[in-house]
């Protein structure tokens, strides 16, 4: 079954390192998300920004790698992500807060197509496993 319609998306950026009662404030955004019912949260860290303060933070081997971008992002009805963001003003002290509208399709309980690169299929004649040799197998003669 495809499901599709439109919806919003709310991305909150925060650094790594803020806090909420001493638990990253992600994860506090995420736990309330899943209380509030919304559809779903995740939450991606980036290797290397800036906000506001202008300075660089990054992930590179020799950098410190303290306080990393933290992108959360939530996907769900216009009405569902509006009655959301007071809980944002609660947890957020320094970020952006980013809302799009979006269109969503969603897969739900479908099998893949035959042929798909998700579904299976049979190897065609000169792939590996095929009714003839590929073109790098032994007793096959290069073109």
């Amino acid at each position: 079954m495809k499901l599709e319609g439109p919806a919003l998306r709310l991305t909150i950026f925060v650094g790594e390192d803020d806090q909420w009662h001493h638990r990253p404030v992600y994860t506090e955004i995420v736990h309330r998300a899943h209380r509030a019912g919304l559809a779903g949260a995740s939450v991606i860290r980036g290797v290397e920004g800036y906000g506001a303060s202008s300075r660089i933070h990054t992930s590179r081997l020799l950098s410190l790698s303290e306080d990393l971008p933290v992108a959360i992002i939530i996907v769900d009805a216009e009405e569902r992500i509006r009655a959301f963001l007071p809980q944002l003003d609660e947890l957020v002290t320094e970020g952006l807060v980013i809302i799009d509208p979006v269109e969503v399709i969603r897969y739900v309980g479908r099998e893949p197509l035959a042929g798909s690169a998700a579904g299976r299929h049979e190897p065609g004649p000169d792939a590996p496993g095929g009714d003839e040799p590929g073109p790098d197998a032994p007793g096959r003669a290069a073109p």
